[in-house]
């Protein structure tokens, strides 16, 4: 069964990247036994991020001058990017810019993701809509040894502890990776369905 997973990088104090946009921290980090981020995104049939994450995606790798190096990281999967922006797309990769709620778009985005997993790869208000509308199964958080002092949030949310349970905490490398599972609650497509708020 295909599972929506919000699987990120996180300093210890909650940020995913500083206020620049920069993982500059996270690539301070020694990677030796570090999460194998090529074997989780084997597992994921789609991409979702928001349009920070996707432009920061592109400078950082060059993808625009070096679009073979698409293909390499995310191969021909499609990667929806949430935007109201019209921003520029590598050669040959399968991007599909969206705008508006999470739930307009969750049953295409589903549907493309075959029997994968849909990696809702950040930021952390993008993340939160899923959660929001009922629609994340599992957060991966993969804590570094670092911390910064203002930044994007890993999830700007109040989110109470009984909506998360905690399924595993491992030590991988420098890096702690606690996986979490979301508590069932009413997804935004039975929602619209039935014509309930």
């Amino acid at each position: 069964m295909t599972k929506t997973v919000y699987y990120t990088a996180s300093t210890l104090n909650g940020f995913l990247a500083d206020e620049h946009h920069s993982l500059d921290w996270l690539f301070a980090v020694d990677t030796a036994g570090s999460p194998d981020i090529a074997a989780f995104m084997d597992s994921a049939g789609v991409f979702v991020e928001g349009s920070s994450t996707y432009e920061w995606v592109l400078k950082a790798e060059n993808l625009l001058a070096e679009p073979a190096k698409w293909q390499q990281y995310y191969g021909s999967k499609p990667t929806y990017v949430f935007t109201s922006r019209t921003l520029p797309v590598p050669d040959g990769a399968d991007v599909r810019f969206v705008s508006g709620d999470v739930a307009g778009v969750l049953e295409e985005i589903t549907a493309a993701a075959g029997d994968l997993n849909v990696w809702v790869v950040g930021g952390g208000d993008l993340a939160g809509q899923f959660l929001d509308c009922g629609a994340l199964n599992e957060l991966v958080v993969t804590y570094a040894p670092a911390a910064l002092t203002s930044g994007a949030p890993l999830l700007p949310r109040n989110v109470g502890a009984d909506s998360l349970v905690l399924r595993s905490a491992e030590k991988q490398g420098e890096f702690a990776v606690l996986t979490y599972g979301v508590r069932g609650r009413e997804s935004c497509t039975q929602s619209a369905e039935d014509g309930t708020p």
